[in-house]
């Protein structure tokens, strides 16, 4: 027998109706932001549930995380505090706005921001906190709140992984956060190639990030060519952004969102045979969601005990050679040249995210997978740990 394909690290799960949706759009003549763009504004905010939260489509979720912090009036002299274990992207927008970032620590349990870290970073110029719900683990957002409401703070939340979590029951998206930001990257729970969506219940962040996402005009292409006022008129009232979503996007979102909850489910069943499989193997599994809350499972991350036998580069290269991709969630910010030196950031500041580091690998697991690639994933693993 030949050698199997290549099993990737992650790969979409696009069916026919997504597809039948796109070639609609296609043909429909309306391409970029308009009808379906909309209706997938309406779809997520009834799958959120709550008739007062607002939903803003946008291109990705850094656009959506920039909107949020533009319309808080975040700008020069401010700063953020967020966790050093994430992607840049939580982090660069905050520098978008001449603001300064302030990276604390995670919890070694949870891989989330440290919460006492969170209230020992506070400082005059604190104007808000970016929790990250790693992996699709929730942040313990009533802590977060409950620091945020004492300090006078604003609370926007990175859920880029973190579709459909739950905390205490309740969808994470509509705790009463200034704003929340989710991501349909090509690798997230659900996915429209590029794009993300704002939610807020605040009318004004909802006013001002619909205006900043696109140009700053005071009514979008969509309402200007269907509405009954002179259709060539608009007026830019501030400098904004190109961060409008394209019906061609939202009509994947469209279908991709009424899955979600089977997606959820086949993350949840195979995160289960990879935590029965190794639990005796000398790494330390995932936490899972407390009894009765939601894991998002977006992504699967294992960390390589003090005695396992590798060490986690050679860990990655074996996957490799067994024709299995892997990943690595993150190369936390202080590692990297512009964070480290712009702020002076060394490793022992940040020694659980430092450790986790170094021993962490995120294994595939998406919807796409058959059982006999999960079966493979555990056999590979097993060979090289048991």
């Amino acid at each position: 027998m030949g050698q199997s394909p290549f099993l990737p690290f992650a790969l979409p799960d696009i069916g026919d109706d997504e597809i039948a949706e796109v070639v609609d759009t296609l043909k429909s003549g309306w391409i970029t932001t308009g009808p379906k763009a909309k209706r997938f504004e309406q779809a997520f905010a009834e799958f959120l549930g709550d008739p007062q939260i607002e939903c803003i489509a946008v291109n990705s979720a850094t656009a959506g995380l920039h909107l949020a912090l533009e319309a808080i009036g975040l700008g020069p002299g401010d700063e953020v505090i967020t966790t050093t274990h994430t992607f840049t992207a939580t982090a660069e927008v905050v520098r978008y706005l001449g603001a300064d970032v302030k990276l604390v620590d995670i919890d070694p349990a949870t891989l989330n921001i440290d919460v006492k870290a969170i209230e020992a970073a506070i400082t005059p110029r604190t104007k808000a906190i970016m929790p990250v719900h790693y992996a699709g683990l929730a942040v313990d957002m009533i802590a977060v709140l409950d620091i945020a409401r004492r300090h006078g703070l604003r609370v926007i939340d990175d859920a880029a992984h973190a579709l459909p979590t739950t905390l205490e029951k309740e969808l994470i998206g509509t705790l009463g956060t200034d704003a929340t930001v989710f991501s349909f990257y090509a690798n997230k729970t659900m996915t429209t190639g590029e794009g993300g969506m704002l939610v807020t219940r605040n009318p004004e962040i909802a006013k001002r990030a619909r205006i900043m996402r696109l140009h700053g005009m005071s009514r979008d292409a969509f309402d200007r060519f269907t509405a009954k006022v002179p259709s060539w008129y608009y007026e830019i009232v501030a400098p904004g952004f190109k961060y409008n979503l394209t019906d061609i996007a939202a009509a994947l979102g469209l279908h991709q969102l009424k899955r979600l909850p089977a997606f959820q489910a086949r993350r949840e069943q195979i995160a289960a045979s990879f935590n029965g499989a190794f639990a005796d193997l000398p790494l330390i599994l995932p936490p899972v969601a407390p009894e009765g809350d939601t894991h998002a499972w977006h992504l699967y991350v294992v960390r390589l005990a003090d005695d396992a036998p590798i060490t986690r580069d050679a860990f990655i290269e074996g996957m490799f050679a067994a024709g299995i991709g892997c990943s690595v969630h993150y190369v936390p910010l202080h590692l990297h040249p512009y964070w480290r030196d712009r702020y002076g950031l060394t490793p022992e500041q940040f020694p659980q995210s430092q450790k986790a580091f170094e021993r962490t690998v995120s294994l595939p697991l998406y919807t796409a997978m058959s059982d006999a690639d999960v079966e493979r994933v555990i056999a590979a693993v097993r060979a090289l740990l048991a």
